[in-house]
């Protein structure tokens, strides 16, 4: 039985916003904002020694508290809040969004040749229940040369993206081989967030 005909989005990703409405989820925004010490904001700093699953799974509840907070102070209807936190790692070493142009460019260097993960946790809160899941996709670079790293930095897509890349933009031409979930990299695992909607009762068409 479907309890709720609406969720709130706790991000600002237009991708996630996208695979939400392929869904047939209807859906408000929520914006957070990283960083900020007050109303709507959070901290996604990692903690020293973190494992990168374990690190995604603990923002994305902190994401999903804080938009559940958010929509009980400003009084708006009862919905679930849905928050999800992405990440790229080598073995335990997170490769967060880059700081600047450099720091795209060393992760991805790092990247070039070599598998890595992409980790996504998925978190749904209500006023009574918090449900969670995750994707792990293994995803496979070519190696890259400086140009090609340079120059795909300087599309601008490394930026705001864990990993300093987007799957669904340029860097398709970088990837050898996925082994996971295509839309996790993205940002919402699409099949793992369905049956998590539709276990809270959330209306899907």
């Amino acid at each position: 039985m479907n309890k709720f005909k609406s969720i709130y989005l706790a991000s600002r990703s237009s991708q996630r916003r996208d695979l939400l409405t392929q869904m047939g989820v209807n859906f408000e925004m929520l914006v957070l904002r990283e960083g900020f010490d007050g109303e709507g904001g959070f901290d996604e700093t990692p903690r020293p020694g973190e494992n990168p699953l374990e690190y995604v799974k603990r923002v994305s509840r902190i994401k999903a508290q804080v938009g559940w907070d958010l929509s009980v102070r400003r009084q708006l209807l009862s919905y679930p809040v849905l928050a999800a936190d992405t990440t790229v790692a080598i073995g335990n070493y997170i490769m967060g969004k880059p700081l600047d142009r450099e720091h795209a460019i060393d992760t991805l260097r790092k990247l070039s040749g070599k598998t890595h993960l992409v980790h996504t946790s998925v978190v749904v809160k209500n006023e009574t229940d918090v449900e969670e899941t995750h994707s792990s996709t293994e995803v496979t670079f070519a190696e890259l040369s400086d140009e090609s790293i340079r120059k795909y930095v300087a599309s601008g897509e490394s930026y705001g993206r864990a990993g300093a890349y987007a799957i669904q933009g340029k860097a398709s031409i970088f990837t050898v081989k996925i082994s996971g979930s295509y839309s996790g990299i993205v940002g919402l695992p699409v099949h793992e967030t369905f049956k998590l909607l539709q276990m809270m009762g959330v209306k899907t068409s």
